[in-house]
């Protein structure tokens, strides 16, 4: 991989996972944890998105959107494992 690569892929690491802590609220890890989320969540839209059909284009803005929609499922994942609240906190209680 070349240097210029090396830093896409770590630009669309950033970017993903600061973008998948907005979407899942309070799952921010600063800037490092939103580094290593933002890529593992590339890797993880790059095996699963093309296995259920899904798309997404090319060139760093599809890379940007698949890498946030692994990021994402990423964080939900460590959120339901780690227990971190969830649906309990938001709406007052059991369910």
């Amino acid at each position: 991989m070349s240097g210029e690569g090396l830093l896409i892929l770590l630009l669309v690491g950033i970017v993903a996972g600061w973008l998948a802590g907005q979407f899942v609220q309070g799952a921010g890890l600063g800037l490092i944890g939103d580094l290593v989320i933002g890529v593992a969540g590339a890797f993880i839209g790059g095996l699963l998105l093309p296995k259920l059909g899904v798309h997404l284009g090319s060139g760093t803005l599809g890379a940007i959107l698949n890498a946030t929609i692994g990021a994402v499922l990423l964080l939900l994942l460590i959120r339901a494992v780690r227990g971190g609240g969830g649906w309990r906190s938001r709406f007052g209680g059991r369910w």
